[in-house]
């Protein structure tokens, strides 16, 4: 996988953003010039990029292709073609110094992170001896409206997986282009002219930062901006670094002419030599909005007016490429330009022009101050002063202004550049957005006005929020601040859980007792104090020497509550959960002010807001084995939320033992004795003799029964069949296929094992297990179900369902704000409204991997498909027939034989039908494989697909190099991305290469496959924490050599070995032989298969006959 990376480069008239990547490539690959200034060896080639881009859905033609059709309308047939984008650029990148003789190399991206201005390299020794060295890079260049579309194509939210692809450079700018989008649906821009050195002049459109919560942005993306957007010389102001792209050359940039020493380093924020963030930000801002303005009014009709404002009208709307200019008289610019600047005076200071290098550095505005009356006056007072815009409590007033008449007012180490003329440009403006300032301002020292009790209402209503938006300050008295301060009449709730029977398990609908007052903030009223409040008749009234506003829906609500209406009100958990997060904090009409909730409801609300501070319970005695710690808090988090009748997703990491967890709860259940009733576990086809063995290993007690085969029960012999067991495992494809007879079952439980097999909700198994009668509900996963929304939705409609709403407003409220704008409230409040029922613990969390082992080996069983069951027994019946009648070394041969066949077979019956045909390259007949044919591969791919979403690596090992080449572009087909295979036919160079791309490359393939005797000696591959046995060698000092190419000196990780074994086949059989010798066995490298050839025919039956029950079949 590479890495996408890309700035804005500013040109004179415009600018255009500057694409480029970054793959990993062995040193040996890399090849420099002397004397010239060297490419870069990890850029990509136009090649490479082109297609990288595709793969992705980013197409640069697409983009290109719009921002054509944006100009279409401004040029004439046989004007300038779009000239090819394609061309070069100088980066300063950290750089290894030449040792040893090789040359420097530039370090990878994903080995040190320059995510913003203040942050520094990786603390490594090695980072410490980097350079800042300039490199050439080759690449994309988009104009402003490919840009802006580029961009918004890139996605938003986690940069994990498949989206990890992307620098933080182009994350940065993508999410101020999402600004600029803002911008123009505010309507924050104006049209303007700009001069360009040259003395001419042209006509744009100009973004205004003229409120505070834009220039609160600004100051945020200045401080953000990562440094690697600021790493390019064609941005540095020195005469010795301006570049010409169509002129870029390495023989024109001696190295000599660009040494690090010259150069502040991209890790620190640019001082001199690099534009400064405000100046690139700016002008990115200038220009993305000029454009789109531009795109969106192109072909207007320009009324008839005065000469220059024709010409003016038709450059703003012509939607050209910025090469135009006006073409008109000086005298007449002259004009157009004083009309233009008187009538944008009063923002004139936080308009973006083309050539803006940061906006005014005057940190303070115009500001009014709302004072209430005092005892002995009837009317509010509006006073003026200046605001700091980063420090909204410092305010200096009207008064100290009208007594300093210099050009800078020092007050707390805070300088006022021009105070007088500041404070009256503001009161410019807010004259004309909120009138009733106006008189005052005929005083020669205006320092405020009088509002009356209905001017202040109407003022907090709308014009406070008007003048704020114009760049204007407002302070106003604390209880009737906007937002989370705002003093605001509502309900005051006291709630607990009533008194229930004895193992009555409660709900998301279940009723709560509770008891309400109305409230003023954290004060609560009675009925005389409100009637006091209505006697006023004023929409603004005092409470304990606050002010607050009633506003009149607040007003009627109350009004209906004590005329009794509250009486079929009600309040259900549900209802409490989402009043905590937030989510929803109203009732009966109005907001709830206060929320306590008492006893056993207060230990939910602590326990949900904090799942993993859950203390562990005892595991049961019945349980054979020993939880880890942490699984001991998985299963009382589990145990608790049943209690409350709430689902639960336990979605750790694989490997840390979810199953091993949900026996151990349904055995806590039993031995509390509350499991009075079957639990279904639905699981994918491929891991049903899994669950089966596990539930008998870890719990004999519980008594369970496999629903699956033609031969099952169905209807009422089914239904009477569960009565008397606690578990019955299933497969998702018959939870809807059996729907009827399932649906017949009152159930106590029903979990689902890797539940993102219900990611789409439209699927019939998804509707199926929603539909399932049951108690409790839970969901295991190993995925990271919260950063995709739509499986998000699924898995807890699920578990507790309509708690986020239909699919409908789930996309309406969360996926669209979240996915496609990037809304971070709504992500928070999404993220608080699921917290309590995802519990998800990694391998990397301190609190976990102590607990770990540095080696966790494990059994993977799968049963046979039905192909490959009849081909099996066909394999058996044949060859024991000629075995018996064979004899000495041809019947060992034979046996032999057979049994690698088989071997095979489990594998999946392609590698036999591959047996003999001639293989060409690395790679077979891709169109033989389906997962559907093996139960090995279905189980492989679907442990695969768990390991890559959590960002592992792994390796696959088999004794057959078919069955390698078979398997390496199944995979790559699958997973859409590369996958490595090293076997006994893989050259020396090769072998060093890809080894050293698995080991190096931080964005290389996560899969390997290997021979196990290629791979078997001499490697160190230790970035892998995955080892897949997918077919047994037999002998476990061979397995164990192979594993310890990860597991060796330098892994840092715990390590998963995973041995794949079919069950009811001669693999189980000879597994379990083997581990009750395993001690010698593991001792003795030359054991082979050939003590199995010395068995008589009646062994060698009962050794490779077919149990049919493991057979699956959907």
């Amino acid at each position: 996988m590479a890495t996408l990376h890309g700035s804005w480069i500013p040109r004179e008239t415009s600018g255009h953003l500057f694409i480029w990547g970054e793959t990993w490539r062995t040193k040996a690959q890399i090849s420099t010039t002397a004397n010239e200034m060297s490419s870069h060896p990890f850029g990509m080639t136009e090649e490479e990029l082109t297609s990288f881009l595709e793969s992705r859905s980013l197409s640069i033609g697409q983009f290109l292709e719009v921002s054509e059709k944006a100009r279409s309308g401004s040029r004439k047939r046989g004007a300038q073609q779009h000239h090819h984008p394609w061309e070069s650029q100088i980066v300063l990148l950290p750089t290894e110094p030449s040792s040893k003789g090789e040359p420097a190399y530039p370090v990878l991206s994903s080995k040190v992170f320059l995510d913003s201005a203040d942050d520094s390299p990786d603390d490594s020794p090695e980072a410490t001896q980097w350079e800042f060295q300039p490199w050439q890079v080759q690449g994309v260049s988009l104009e402003p409206m490919a840009a802006v579309r580029f961009l918004q194509a890139l996605p938003l939210g986690s940069f994990e997986g498949s989206d990890a692809y992307l620098g933080g450079e182009l994350r940065f700018w993508s999410q101020v282009m999402r600004w600029s989008l803002d911008l123009l649906n505010r309507g924050k821009f104006l049209p303007g002219l700009y001069r360009l050195p040259d003395g001419k002049v042209r006509a744009c459109w100009q973004p205004l930062l003229d409120s505070t919560t834009d220039q609160v942005r600004l100051e945020t993306y200045i401080k953000l901006m990562p440094s690697a957007c600021c790493a390019y010389p064609q941005q540095v102001s020195s005469p010795q670094l301006t570049l010409e792209s169509s002129n870029l050359q390495p023989t024109n940039l001696q190295p000599t002419n660009l040494q690090p020493t010259n150069l502040q380093p991209p890790n620190l924020k640019p001082a001199t030599d690099l534009v400064k963030a405000q100046e690139l930000l700016l002008g990115f801002l200038s220009s993305v909005v000029n454009t789109q303005v531009q795109n969106f009014v192109k072909g207007e009709s320009v009324p008839v007016v005065d000469s220059p404002m024709v010409e003016w009208l038709r450059s703003l709307s012509s939607n050209s490429d910025n090469s135009e200019t006006l073409a008109l008289e000086s005298t007449t610019l002259g004009r157009l330009a004083a009309a233009l600047s008187t009538w944008n005076t009063p923002v004139q200071q936080n308009l973006v022009t083309p050539t803006s290098k940061r906006l005014s550095n005057n940190l303070f505005r115009t500001c009014f101050i709302l004072k209430p009356p005092t005892s002995d006056q009837e009317n509010w007072g509006l006073a003026y002063g200046l605001q700091a815009v980063d420090d909204p409590d410092l305010v200096v007033d009207a008064e100290t202004i009208w007594n300093y008449s210099g050009e800078r007012l020092e007050i707390k180490q805070r300088t006022i550049e021009q105070p007088q003329e500041t404070f009256l440009k503001g009161l410019g403006l807010a004259t004309r957005l909120y009138p009733p300032i106006e008189p005052s301002l005929h005083q020669p020292r205006p320092e405020f006005c009088e509002l009356t009790i209905v001017d202040v209402y109407e003022f907090i209503r709308a014009s406070a929020w008007r003048l704020q938006n114009n760049g204007l300050g407002i302070v106003l008295p604390p209880g009737l601040k906007p937002g989370t301060g705002a003093k605001r009449l509502g309900i005051s709730l006291v709630a607990e859980v009533p008194p229930q029977k004895k193992n009555q398990r409660l709900g998301l609908q279940s009723l709560l007792k509770f008891k309400w007052q109305l409230a003023i903030g954290d004060k609560t009223i009675s009925k005389r104090e409100f009637n006091r409040l209505m006697a006023l008749k004023s929409p603004l009234v005092e409470v304990d020497g606050e002010w607050m506003a009633l506003q009149p829906s607040d007003v009627r609500a109350a009004q209906e509550m004590f005329k009794g209406s509250t009486d079929n009100m009600t309040l259900s958990v549900e209802d409490a959960l989402r009043i905590t997060t937030g989510d929803n904090n109203t009732l009966a009409k109005l907001p709830v002010v206060k929320f306590e909730a008492s006893g056993a409801l207060q230990e939910l609300i602590t326990n949900l807001q904090g799942n993993q501070s859950l203390e562990p319970i005892p595991q049961p005695a019945s349980f054979q084995g020993q939880l880890r710690p942490y699984q001991a808090r998985g299963m009382g988090w589990l145990a608790f939320l049943e209690r409350w009748g709430l689902g639960a997703c336990l979605a750790d990491d694989m490997g840390l033992g979810k199953t091993a967890q949900l026996i151990a709860f349904l055995l806590h259940l039993q031995e509390e004795g509350t499991l009075n009733g079957p639990c279904l576990v639905v699981c994918p086809t491929s891991v049903l003799g899994n669950w089966e063995r596990e539930v008998r290993k870890f719990a004999p007690s519980l008594k369970t029964i496999v629903h699956h085969g033609d031969k099952r029960s169905k209807g009422k012999t089914f239904a009477k069949a569960v009565k008397t067991k606690q578990v019955i495992i299933t497969s998702y494809s018959l939870v809807h296929r059996d729907a009827t007879t399932l649906d017949g079952v009152e159930w106590q439980g029903v979990v689902l094992d890797e539940a993102q097999n219900i990611k789409n909700p439209s699927a019939k198994q998804s509707q199926a297990v929603k539909q399932l009668s049951t108690s409790f509900r839970i969901a295991l996963t190993g995925t990271p179900v919260e950063n995709r929304l739509s499986e998000l939705w699924s898995i807890i409609d699920f578990l507790n369902p309509g708690y986020l709403g239909d699919r409908q407003f789930f996309q309406r409220r969360f996926a669209v704000p979240i996915e496609k704008f990037g809304d971070r409230d709504s992500l928070q409040t999404m993220r608080s409204l699921v917290q309590p029922f995802i519990l998800r613990r990694l391998k990397t969390d301190k609190s976990i991997i102590q607990d770990l082992p540095e080696k966790q080996e494990m059994n993977v069983f799968c049963g046979l498909s039905a192909a490959q069951a009849t081909v099996y027994q066909q394999l058996v019946d044949d060859s024991l027939a000629q075995i018996e009648e064979a004899e000495g070394i041809k019947r060992k041969g034979m046996i032999l034989t057979l049994l690698l066949r088989l071997k095979q077979l489990c594998n999946h019956p392609a590698l036999l039908e591959s047996k003999g045909k001639k293989t060409k390259g690395k790679t077979g007949d891709n169109s033989l494989m389906s997962s559907q044919q093996s139960g090995k591969l279905r189980r492989l791919e679907e442990m695969l697909e768990e390991a890559i979403s959590e960002g592992d690596r792994g390796l696959i090992f088999t004794q057959f190099s078919e069955w390698g080449k078979l398997l390496k572009p199944y995979l790559e087909h699958k997973f859409g991305k590369e996958v490595l295979f090293l076997y006994g036919a893989t050259r020396k160079k090769q072998r060093e290469e890809m080894i050293d791309r698995f080991q190096n490359d931080p964005d290389g393939p996560s899969i390997f496959i290997l021979s196990l005797k290629a791979g078997g000696t001499g490697l160190n591959l230790t970035r892998a924490n995955h080892v897949f046995h997918v077919d047994r060698w037999w002998n476990p000092a061979v397995e164990n050599q192979a594993t310890d190419r990860v597991f060796r000196i330098g892994q840092k990780r715990n390590v998963q070995v995973h041995k794949f074994i079919c069950t009811g086949t001669v693999e189980e059989k000879i597994n379990d032989i083997i581990e009750s010798k395993k001690q010698l066995a593991e001792q003795t490298v030359d054991a082979g298969e050939d003590w199995l050839t010395e068995m008589n025919t009646e062994q060698l039956r009962d050794l490779v006959l077919l149990d049919r029950s493991a057979v699956i079949d959907d």
